[in-house]
């Protein structure tokens, strides 16, 4: 029984060493890896300028067209129109009245369906980068910095990432520069 025991014991120790040994975690702030890369900075202009030049003359365009409407349901010539165009037109009118008054909610949602489908594409080089170094140095499992409290400075990844997407990070604390 005794021999059965430390044979038990043995194989799973053995087992669980194994276990321990295949796994390395790493870890890096994504968001940190996209800001750096030069194609982020791309993104943000391109970002204010579909701001300034889509969305603002938009608002403005609303804002005529909302007086226009509001000119013709106030003129005298109202009387003489019929009842169903009076209510296309009230319809209308209390339509672009709520475009202007949530005119901010909708830049808002506007801003931000173009500001993913510019940065898309920067996480997804990311990500293929992130999955490239963990490759290369060995790591099963890579988890977003914000996870830990307490992690060596050895299992970031961002250096590494950022030397793969051949991107300089700046000198700060707390980011070394890759060890090539």
């Amino acid at each position: 029984m005794k021999k059965i025991f430390t044979v038990m014991m043995v194989a799973l120790g053995l087992v669980a060493g194994t276990v321990h040994a295949q796994t390395k975690i790493g870890y890096i702030s994504i968001d940190n890896m996209v800001g750096l890369m030069p194609e982020a900075e791309k993104a943000d202009s391109l970002l204010k300028r579909y701001q300034q030049d889509s969305l603002n003359p938009q608002l403005a365009l609303d804002l005529q067209n909302y007086q226009y409407k509001d000119s013709i349901m106030k003129s005298p010539d109202t009387l003489r129109m019929p009842q169903q165009i009076k209510d296309e037109n009230r319809k209308s009118l209390a339509e672009s009245a709520y475009r202007i008054n949530n005119w901010q909610s909708i830049t808002q949602q506007l801003s931000q369906q173009k500001q993913e489908e510019l940065v898309a594409p920067i996480y997804n080089k990311v990500y293929e980068a992130i999955k490239a170094v963990a490759k290369e140095k060995g790591y099963t499992h890579v988890v977003s910095q914000d996870v830990f409290l307490v992690a060596p400075e050895g299992d970031n990844l961002l250096p590494a990432v950022a030397a793969k997407l051949k991107v300089k990070l700046p000198t700060q604390a707390g980011v070394k520069p890759p060890v090539k």
